[in-house]
């Protein structure tokens, strides 16, 4: 069984070479030696068993064996440059966009298929998140996320108003009737979609309502199953005008005409991230659809 040939790297190492008159000439364009250069290709002749230049007294010619090896080199090394081409093109219409399942599946599913079908160059990849850690962003172009604008490594910029204000399930509704917003709160689970959220605390400021240090917070990142946890009765949760659904279906409650006015969603653009035109094109369109 021969052997497979493994100097691969000799051969575009020859290919470049051959493109000279001369060991000498080819040595400064390559930057090497021009003992480095006889060597490589001493090394690749007793690699190939054939000799691939003809020494002569004004540098070096292909042999017949070199021509054909030459040729030969010549179209597999074009082919792999374009096949790289064109997945460089494709790479630069790919676009891969970091939301929420909840922000995907309650505002931009509906709407996608319009920039899909006006966008039809564009690899569009939705990637779905739930904290935005650093872990989670280092793979995406852009990203859709939901708060106040702060905490966001990268530019920022305003998307859609969505206000957040308090929701509970029928129970709790009954409960805030009953005993007022500022006794009720007080026995109530407060959810958070992380431990460091001061969206509760700010809200509580805006409407003038004493600061809770009670120890009854359950985080839940997640915002779907957030709305599923408040149905459900574990606590009440600062949500916007995407639970309208539940709202109107009995299912949640809004509490309190009180809001956090500057909070909504915010188109981020990674600081690590080059801006690609598939990015701009699709932060425009979104900023087209608020």
């Amino acid at each position: 069984m021969k052997s497979r040939f493994r100097h691969h790297d000799l051969l575009r190492l020859f290919l470049e070479i051959a493109r000279h008159p001369s060991f000498s000439e080819a040595a400064a364009s390559l930057n090497m030696t021009k003992g480095a250069v006889s060597y490589q290709i001493k090394t690749l002749e007793a690699e190939l068993g054939m000799v691939l230049f003809r020494r002569t007294t004004r540098g070096v010619a292909l042999t017949g064996e070199g021509v054909k090896l030459k040729d030969a080199c010549q179209g597999h090394f074009d082919g792999i440059e374009t096949q790289l081409s064109a997945l460089r093109g494709k790479l630069a219409r790919s676009l891969t966009v970091g939301v929420s399942t909840y922000f995907a599946a309650r505002w931009l599913s509906p709407r996608l298929m319009t920039f899909m079908q006006a966008h039809q160059d564009v690899q569009l990849r939705i990637q779905p998140m739930i904290e935005f850690s650093d872990h989670e962003v280092q793979d995406i172009d852009l990203a859709v996320r939901w708060g106040n604008g702060g905490r966001n490594n990268g530019v920022v910029t305003p998307f859609l108003p969505s206000p957040a204000y308090p929701v509970g399930n029928s129970d709790t509704a009954r409960l805030v009737d009953e005993l007022g917003m500022e006794r009720a709160i007080s026995q109530l689970t407060l959810l958070r979609d992380r431990d460091d959220s001061n969206a509760w605390s700010d809200w509580l400021e805006t409407t003038g309502l004493p600061q809770q240090t009670r120890h009854d917070v359950l985080i839940v990142p997640d915002p779907n199953v957030r709305v599923q946890a408040v149905v459900d009765g574990q606590g009440i949760a600062l949500m916007d005008d995407l639970v309208q659904d539940e709202l109107e279906a009995g299912k949640l409650f809004r509490l309190s005409p009180a809001e956090l006015s500057d909070y909504g969603y915010f188109i981020v653009q990674p600081s690590y991230a080059a801006v690609t035109e598939p990015a701009r094109v699709f932060s425009d369109w979104l900023l087209s659809q608020a």
